[in-house]
C-alpha cells in the first residue's frame, strides 16, 4: 500500500514550478471557423485591395511627376479611379506590396495560434478612404493562452514576418529611387525610420535623404515599417504589450502607462497623431489577460528574440512620421 501523501510544500503552492506542460498539451474545445467568417474575411480583403489600389494610384501619379504627394489633392483624387477604372492600374505596385506586408503580419499571428492550438479568427482587413487606403488588419483570439512561450511566439510572429518582408522591398526602392531637387513644393513629407537611414547610407551614399524620392513600392514598405513600430509599442494588448507581458509581467502595467504618457510630449513636439494613440492606449486599458500558467519562464532563445523585437521597434520607429 503506498504511503499517505504528506502536506504540499508551501513554496510549491505559492509558486508552482515543479512541472510545466507544453502549451500544445492543453487542448481547448475547438471553435470551428464558419464559412460565413471566411467569406467576410475574403470580402474585406478584396474591398481593402480596391481601396489601396486607389491610394496607390495617387502615389504613382506623384512619383511619375517626380514629386512627393500633395495632401491638398490627395483625398479628392482618391475617388477618381472609381469613375475611371484604368487609373487603378498604376496603383498595383503599392497595393500589392502593402497588402502583402499586412497579410504576412496577420498570417504570422494566425499560424502561430494554430501551432499552439489557440482559437483565432481569420485575418480581417479594414478598408478606408485614407492616405494609404486602409486602417490595417487584425485577428481575434477566442481562447485562453496557456503560457508565456505561446503568448511570446504569437505576438512576435506578426511584426517579425512583416519586418522581414518590408525591409527588402524598401532596400530595392531606395536603390532605384529618383533623385529630385530638395524643393518645398510638396505638402506632405514622410519621416525617416532608422532602418531607412541605414539602407540609404549603404545603397545611396552621399545622396541627401531630402533628394531621394521613393517609388510606390518603397512607400508601401515605409507604411509597413510604420505599422510594425505601432504594433510593437510596449503597452496594453498591442503586440509589444504581449511581448512585454511574456518577458516581464510584473512591470507590464507600469510600463504601459509610462508609454501612454510619453506619447503626449511626442505629440506636442513632433506629430499630433501620437495624442490619438495615447488616448487609444488609455481606452484599451493597461491590464493584460492572465495566462493559465504565468510562472513558466521564457527560455534563453526567446529572451534573445525579445531583444530582436526591441531592435525592430527602434529601427522602425519615427518620432515625426509625417510633416505637413
Amino acid at each position: 500500500m503506498p504511503d499517505e501523501p504528506g502536506p504540499i510544500p508551501t513554496e510549491i503552492v505559492a509558486r508552482p514550478q515543479a512541472v510545466w506542460l507544453p502549451a500544445r498539451t492543453l487542448v481547448f474545445a475547438p471553435q470551428p471557423r464558419s464559412r460565413r467568417s471566411l467569406l467576410v474575411a475574403i470580402g474585406l480583403f478584396l474591398v481593402t485591395a480596391v481601396s489601396t489600389l486607389a491610394a496607390g494610384a495617387q502615389f504613382a501619379a506623384a512619383y511619375a511627376a517626380s514629386q512627393n504627394p500633395a495632401l491638398d489633392r490627395f483625398f479628392s483624387d482618391y475617388f477618381r479611379p472609381f469613375t475611371e477604372p484604368r487609373l487603378f492600374l498604376p496603383g498595383i505596385p503599392f497595393a500589392m506590396t502593402l497588402m502583402g506586408i499586412l497579410l504576412a503580419h496577420e498570417l504570422g499571428h494566425f499560424f502561430a495560434c494554430r501551432h499552439y492550438q489557440i482559437n483565432a479568427t481569420y485575418p480581417y482587413f479594414i478598408p478606408a478612404p485614407t492616405l494609404i487606403g486602409t486602417l490595417g488588419a487584425f485577428i481575434r483570439i477566442r481562447s485562453p493562452i496557456f503560457n508565456r512561450r505561446a503568448l511570446f511566439d504569437m505576438a512576435l510572429a506578426g511584426p517579425l514576418v512583416g519586418f522581414l518582408i518590408a525591409v527588402p522591398a524598401l532596400a530595392v526602392a531606395v536603390l532605384l529611387s529618383k533623385t529630385i531637387p530638395a524643393a518645398g513644393a510638396a505638402s506632405l513629407i514622410f519621416g525617416q525610420p532608422l532602418i531607412e537611414r541605414l539602407i540609404e547610407l549603404i545603397l545611396r551614399p552621399g545622396v541627401p535623404h531630402a533628394q531621394l524620392l521613393l517609388d510606390p513600392i518603397g512607400r508601401a514598405a515605409w507604411v509597413g515599417l510604420f505599422a510594425t513600430a505601432l504594433n510593437l509599442l510596449p503597452s496594453g494588448q498591442l503586440d509589444g504589450g504581449h511581448i512585454l507581458y511574456s518577458v516581464w509581467s510584473g512591470a507590464h502595467r507600469r510600463i504601459s502607462f509610462a508609454v501612454a504618457l510619453l506619447l503626449v510630449p511626442l505629440a506636442i513636439r513632433f506629430w499630433a497623431g501620437w495624442l490619438v494613440w495615447a488616448v487609444l492606449l488609455v481606452a484599451i486599458g493597461f491590464r493584460h489577460p492572465p495566462l493559465i500558467d504565468r510562472w513558466e519562464p521564457l527560455d534563453r532563445r526567446r529572451r534573445i528574440l525579445a531583444g530582436v523585437a526591441l531592435a525592430i521597434f527602434v529601427l522602425s520607429f519615427m518620432p515625426a512620421p509625417f510633416v505637413i
